[in-house]
């Protein structure tokens, strides 16, 4: 008699991965770990994934997929610059995995930072300046700023505010939201509405 499919195996498997990946690192992790927090047997692991770094793309693409939903439900569906900037960084501060995969954090996410390719970044890049070139023709943003430079002080505003705790020290949380904030407004200012 075959045995009943666990409900939710594949989320509960990416449960148990993430709270490991943060907790110990990707590298240190085992699939049989993961099945054992998970609570299932190592072999309906890899019925849902062929290998452990299968597990953690998936969990990069779930991330990826809460970012992009906390975005869309706190910015509305036609936001400024500004608003976009602020649930953007708000989303990635709130998301630790992010975080850690957007600081290209190798404590965390381990040999997987060293295996990609640069051109992620640059990808990135032009995501964000395409972003602000459809506000600039939608009349949204002022005709004289240069996209690709507004794209890379938001982007570097991004990384330096996710990393500040590293250099600077503990940082609390209304002190980052604050720093959100202000580079929301510095955004602002390159509206038109």
């Amino acid at each position: 008699m075959p045995r009943p499919l666990v409900p939710d195996r594949r989320a509960r498997i990416l449960d148990a991965a993430e709270r490991m990946v943060l907790a110990e690192g990707f590298d240190t992790m085992s699939v049989a770990a993961i099945a054992r927090v998970a609570g299932i047997g190592k072999g309906a692991v890899y019925l849902e994934f062929a290998a452990k770094r299968d597990i953690l793309d998936a969990l990069l693409q779930r991330g990826t997929a809460r970012i992009t939903d906390a975005v869309a439900r706190t910015a509305g569906p036609q936001p400024s610059l500004s608003a976009l900037y602020r649930a953007t960084a708000t989303a990635l501060l709130d998301d630790e995995l992010m975080t850690a995969a957007f600081l290209d954090d190798a404590g965390v996410l381990g040999a997987h930072v060293a295996t990609q390719p640069t051109s992620r970044y640059r990808t990135r890049h032009e995501r964000v300046v395409t972003g602000i070139r459809d506000l600039q023709r939608q009349g949204r943003i002022v005709p004289d700023v240069e996209p690709e430079a507004l794209a890379l002080v938001l982007s570097s505003a991004t990384l330096g505010l996710l990393s500040a705790a590293r250099t600077l020290g503990p940082l609390d949380r209304g002190t980052l939201k604050s720093a959100i904030d202000t580079v929301g407004r510095m955004a602002a200012s390159f509206e038109t509405e």
